[in-house]
């Protein structure tokens, strides 16, 4: 279990403290954006290897605790709540949007916010968060809480380190998109400043994230060893 958490808090602490930090800003002047994004990607990756073989031998372990107990409802929600995540994570992945990486010139267009934008700047972090919370309540066990904890906490405080990032190297031209959009989902169609419209967001990206959602429940059992559909 010791192996999990280590490599949890590196996986965290590398996108927290180095990503998004005047870190990287200090390091991106040093070598160049090209070489630093190439070292943080091959550092993300294999920290991301070494998170997956730890939480596989955590799994295996005896201190592999059961923590609450999992019952018919709780696989319901989850399945829903995963539906939910790729909705947000596939939209938001084929969405061009001035906080994913190399994508600032998003900014130039004046339409800028447009689709899942106006739900949400960061829509991909919110569907990771959801990810790892559906997998938070439907595991139980103290290996998902490391690992999924960590995921949620990352995504969660991810979404704020980027808006600071962003603020930083953008300056006015980001201020004027933050007031237009908001973090947390539907806050700027609540407040009125935003308004929800789907076609702009993409039939086809919605029916992309329903397939992808019915192809990894269905999947899951071969590629994880766990059943994802309720019985």
């Amino acid at each position: 279990m010791g192996m999990l958490i280590a490599a949890s808090a590196v996986f965290v602490l590398l996108h927290l403290l180095v990503s998004g930090t005047r870190l990287r800003d200090a390091l991106t002047v040093r070598i160049g954006e090209g070489p630093y994004m190439g070292l943080f990607s091959l550092a993300s990756i294999t920290t991301l290897v070494w998170l997956g073989f730890a939480f596989a031998q955590a799994k295996a372990s005896t201190a592999d605790d059961l923590l609450w107990l999992i019952t018919p409802a709780t696989r319901w929600i989850q399945i829903a709540v995963q539906l939910a995540a790729m909705l947000l994570i596939v939209p938001g992945l084929t969405t061009r949007n001035p906080t994913s990486v190399r994508q600032e010139n998003a900014l130039d267009r004046v339409d800028v916010v447009r689709g899942m934008l106006r739900i949400t700047r960061h829509p991909f972090l919110w569907g990771v968060a959801a990810w790892a919370a559906g997998h938070l309540l439907a595991g139980g066990d103290a290996a998902g809480l490391i690992l999924f904890g960590s995921m949620l906490a990352l995504a969660l405080f991810g979404t704020v380190s980027i808006d600071a990032k962003r603020r930083r190297k953008l300056g006015k031209l980001w201020e004027v998109f933050a007031a237009q959009t908001s973090n947390i989902p539907f806050v700027a169609i609540a407040a009125g400043r935003q308004r929800l419209d789907v076609r702009e967001i993409g039939w086809w990206r919605i029916a992309l994230a329903v397939l992808v959602w019915a192809a990894l429940a269905w999947a899951h059992p071969y590629l994880f060893g766990v059943r994802a559909l309720p019985s």
